[in-house]
């Protein structure tokens, strides 16, 4: 049946039948060259878009009923019937056609049927519109309308089969990949022609001119027939509001001077002579920065044609002035005399000094160098006077003689009644302040390194450090009472019954040694080199020389117990003290200072006084700054609150400092030195936290000699009175008032 449809339709040739090739088996006429001319039908035309495509290759029917699927195989079965039936009809036409036109037409149709793609495979991709990066990591880049995946071409070829390719293949520049399909495509001469428009700039499509006349849409003529004949609109000849009310808003604008006029520029260029000398009336008078262009040299007597005769060289300086480096000389040229100035000849580096002359000129600094004249004592800081500055030491006033050899260290009693000194004589002395008279001399066997008296009043012990022993001495001075209580504390501990492992030994003293002022023996594995007492008297922390972790011990004296803060080193420690009012502990290490929190147990601060190796440590009364010296001679003030860099460095002394110390009253703080020196510097330390203290050195100190190259080895401050005392190399203790 439907068979029959398509040949009745081939033969009617007026209806339209199902494809559009079998609208025009018309015959036509034949071309020039004898072949048929392409029609509209025609499958081999590249130029037909892919809408296009799918009409011919069968596609629209893709949205058809049933009735019409079921009919497909007939269709089929028939289309033999319906190819036989358009020859026929072709036929029929040819026995009443030339025989040339019976031809072309039926190589057309056999030329048609022999290039229909519609039974054909599609190679697009048909995935639609996707990112293909979505399948960048898959093996295929898409799915067909069956739902079965498009697998991506295997691509199995390197660079080097690229490069290979490039090389052989002549027409390799003009194949492109596809990304859709992932297969390479060869440019057609026509697609690279379209390319190259488009990179030149030009139109697509080569028969398009751009510059063809334009062809005015209406008219200047009048036409009888107008485009638009409604009359004219009122809005048209009546003024508008709107226009009204914007031209009184900037009328009124003008009038409140909101909107000023545009001003008509000058054209003509301003041009003002940029060296002439500065007026105020002038122009130049604007720039507050001009510059006047520098001055030659005034010529002097070397540039005469007839200079004196001690201007002209001889034979050696001519030598070394052409031996030296163009920089380096001092002048430019060597002097030369001539009879008269006719017989001067041209100079030859006129043209290169008139070069430089310009380079000057043109790369002249143009910045004007403010010059402050300022006076030198200006810059010197205002510093109060000493004498408004007193009291502080000024003079020698008491010399406690009696040690044989040097005396390292010394401390003064709580009261102030009482001086204990220690000696490498191996002896430590009692001494009264008020007097200079020895009241009691306890031998030690050995070198004392360190001596403490306890802060606490109501305690009269002096810790002393010989060799690895700290030794708990009660020098029974002073108060009766206090002497008792001191005594009566030390026996009233009861040892544990477990005793604990702990890094020193507590030993008690014999009767001989008790009777001689001795209570209790700390004995350590390493020698002791510094003792140190809390302020409430009961702790006190030593430092060993040694390494490791165990380089600080703090002992407890009531329950009679050591303990090690630390677990590891952070370098050779060399002074340690507690802080007056918070649990902090301060360790000077070489090259750094650390504050540590006794009772979170962390660290709170580093403090880095750039310096080579820290010999001494003091900490203010008050808590928030600490001094501390050095043995490459300077005295380094830090501000707790303000920064962990120094605040003030004084480089006061010519040698090793090896002891520094702050007065518990008033704002005084000394330092002693090799050089033989006590320098007495006045620090106060102000509650407003935004003034800086106000350091002050007020008054050298000297009296101790100098022995083996050592001079002072301690200071120390009357806890009451602004006196210092120190200790010297040559055996002696000074007292300064």
């Amino acid at each position: 049946m439907v068979g029959s449809r398509c040949a009745a339709a081939a033969a009617a040739g007026a209806r339209p039948g199902k494809r559009p090739q079998e609208e025009d088996m018309e015959p036509k006429e034949p071309s020039l060259l004898g072949a048929p001319a392409p029609g509209p039908a025609d499958d081999s035309d590249p130029g037909l878009s892919d809408s296009e495509e799918s009409v011919f290759s069968g596609l629209e029917d893709s949205g058809s009923d049933s009735s019409e699927d079921s009919t497909e195989g007939q269709d089929g079965s028939s289309n033999g019937e319906g190819r036989g039936g358009t020859e026929e009809t072709a036929g029929q036409q040819a026995s009443r056609t030339p025989a040339p036109r019976t031809e072309a037409s039926r190589a057309r149709v056999e030329d048609e049927y022999a290039e229909d793609s519609s039974d054909e495979e599609d190679v697009r991709n048909t995935v639609g519109n996707v990112p293909l990066q979505w399948y960048e990591d898959f093996p295929h880049v898409g799915y067909d309308l069956d739902g079965r995946r498009i697998y991506k071409p295997v691509r199995t070829r390197d660079e080097l089969d690229q490069f290979l390719d490039k090389m052989d293949d002549p027409a390799y520049w003009r194949t492109v990949q596809d990304r859709m399909t992932g297969r390479d495509v060869r440019l057609t001469d026509e697609q690279v022609a379209l390319v190259q428009r488009l990179q030149r700039g030009q139109f697509g499509d080569a028969s398009f001119d751009p510059y063809e006349p334009a062809v005015d849409f209406f008219s200047g003529d009048l036409m009888i027939h107008p485009v638009t004949n409604r009359p004219a609109d009122k809005r048209s000849f009546i003024p508008s509001l709107v226009e009204k009310e914007k031209v009184s808003r900037m009328v009124h604008a003008i009038k409140m001077g909101w909107i000023q006029p545009r001003r008509p520029r000058d054209p003509t260029p301003s041009f003002y002579d940029l060296w002439a000398q500065e007026d105020p009336n002038a122009v130049l008078g604007r720039h507050k920065m001009h510059v006047p262009a520098p001055k030659l040299a005034l010529p002097g007597h070397a540039e005469s044609y007839n200079p004196p005769p001690e201007y002209l060289p001889s034979e050696e300086e001519r030598q070394a002035w052409e031996q030296q480096e163009p920089e380096e000389r001092k002048l430019n040229f060597l002097p030369r005399t001539f009879s008269s100035l006719r017989a001067v000849p041209a100079y030859s580096r006129f043209i290169h000094e008139r070069f430089e002359r310009c380079l000057d000129l043109y790369l002249c600094p143009r910045q004007r160098k403010m010059r402050v004249n300022v006076d030198p004592e200006d810059l010197i800081p205002k510093l109060p006077r000493p004498r408004d500055l007193q009291p502080f030491p000024t003079c020698q006033a008491l010399v406690y003689k009696g040690h044989s050899d040097l005396v390292r260290c010394l401390s003064v009693s709580p009261g102030g009644q009482w001086l204990a000194s220690g000696s490498d004589d191996g002896s430590v002395r009692l001494w009264e302040v008020a007097t200079a008279r020895c009241v009691r001399v306890v031998p030690v066997g050995g070198v004392v390194k360190s001596v403490a008296w306890n802060p606490h009043p109501t305690t009269c012990l002096v810790a002393v450090a010989v060799e690895d022993t700290v030794l708990l001495l009660n020098p029974a001075l002073g108060d009766h009472l206090v002497v008792g209580s001191t005594d009566q504390l030390l026996s009233a501990f009861t040892p544990p019954e477990e005793p604990a492992l702990q890094p020193a030994r507590w030993l008690e003293a014999s009767e001989e040694e008790h009777r001689g002022g001795l209570r209790l023996r700390i004995c350590h594995g390493k020698p002791v080199t510094q003792v140190t007492w809390h302020g409430r008297g009961d702790y006190m922390a030593v430092v060993l020389a040694t390494q490791g972790h165990t380089q600080v011990l703090i002992h407890q004296l009531s329950r009679r117990r050591s303990q090690s803060p630390f677990r590891r080193s952070h370098g050779q420690v060399q002074r340690v003290a507690f802080h007056p009012i918070r649990p902090f502990l301060l360790v000077a290490s070489q090259r750094s200072i650390r504050l540590y929190h006794l009772l979170r147990q962390e660290l709170t601060k580093k403090l880095m006084p750039n310096c080579k190796w820290v010999s001494s440590l003091a900490v203010h009364p008050a808590g928030d700054n600490l001094i501390c010296g050095s043995y490459d001679s300077k005295l380094v003030w830090f501000d707790l609150d303000l920064s962990t860099k120094p605040y003030r460095v004084l480089r006061h002394h010519r040698k090793a400092l090896r002891a520094v110390a702050f007065h518990p009253q008033y704002p005084l703080f000394a330092s002693g030195s090799d050089d033989g020196s006590v320098i007495v510097c006045h620090g106060t330390v102000y509650n407003d936290l935004l003034q800086n203290p106000l350091l002050v050195p007020v008054k050298v100190l000297k009296g101790h000699a100098l022995t083996r190259d050592l001079g002072v080895l301690d200071v120390a401050f009357h806890p009451t009175q602004p006196w210092v005392f120190s200790s010297g190399a040559d055996g002696t203790v000074r007292l300064f008032t």
